[in-house]
């Protein structure tokens, strides 16, 4: 059966279209969180036009902003990427998926980055209390992404554990391969934690999420990720490393497939 193109497909072929759209985020993948003026430093056009590409980009989803001080600052959104790449490449032409086929490259291709915070978002049709149990409780966690269980103690300097699956230990995983600490906690809203990988003799980072109720049953969950001192965690979350997963932007992804439809992307 032939999956119809959604508006949010149709949005992020639109944007992914043109040269000085994919430029933009080929920009904000080498360094996150850049200002308009940046940004319109490095393209031979007006502030204007700028603007107008990157509201585009922000309709698609593919740019997401926050405010620091008086500043509006631009964070790649790979989800969508993500999402349109899982759905669709298998079913188009090379050609009709070229410019899409050789943005997920140029985004998942290992390299250093100077990436410090790091901020998915995805739309996802299921209640803020499903989405939060969904995040926080193991019998959800094994079903989606990196298929293991969590362990939360819900409040304010709480343990959090991130536990190993069964097929990591196989691969010589230790059995916690994350630790942390619960900064600030409002169910089904806000959740802040630190955010630790044990393996890799990196300091703890913070990790915050964010569940805002929309219109009509949908609820956007914004994934923010400060990595600041430790690019082999930025690395992984980022999804640069060879072997090991896509990180949150193929997280989401499949917490969306599984909350939308039942099954988990690689089910």
């Amino acid at each position: 059966m032939v999956s119809p193109v959604t508006e949010d497909d149709a949005r992020v072929f639109k944007a992914l279209a043109d040269s000085s759209r994919r430029f933009l985020l080929d920009l904000l993948f080498v360094r996150d969180g850049r200002t308009l003026t940046e940004l319109e430093s490095e393209l031979e056009m007006t502030r204007f036009g700028v603007m107008k590409h990157l509201k585009v980009l922000e309709e698609a989803g593919l740019v997401v902003t926050r405010k620091s001080g008086r500043e509006k600052l631009h964070f790649l959104n790979a989800v969508p990427i993500r999402l349109i790449h899982d759905r669709w490449i298998d079913k188009y032409t090379l050609q009709q998926v070229a410019a899409l086929a050789d943005l997920k490259a140029e985004l998942e291709r290992p390299m250093t980055t100077t990436r410090t915070v790091q901020v998915n978002r995805v739309y996802i049709k299921a209640s803020p209390q499903t989405i939060w149990d969904a995040i926080t409780k193991p019998e959800w966690t094994v079903k989606y992404g990196y298929q293991a269980p969590v362990e939360y103690d819900m409040r304010v300097g709480g343990a959090y554990r991130g536990l190993a699956s069964e097929a990591m230990k196989e691969h010589g995983a230790p059995d916690v391969i994350i630790d942390g600490e619960v900064l600030e906690v409002d169910p089904p809203r806000k959740l802040v934690q630190t955010w630790r990988m044990t393996y890799n003799g990196e300091p703890a980072t913070t990790l915050t999420y964010e569940i805002d109720e929309k219109e009509g049953g949908v609820c956007c969950l914004t994934v923010t990720h400060d990595v600041t001192d430790a690019p082999q965690t930025a690395a992984q979350t980022g999804g640069e490393l060879e072997g090991h997963g896509g990180g949150w932007a193929e997280m989401l992804s499949d917490l969306k497939s599984l909350l939308e439809t039942g099954k988990s992307m690689f089910a």
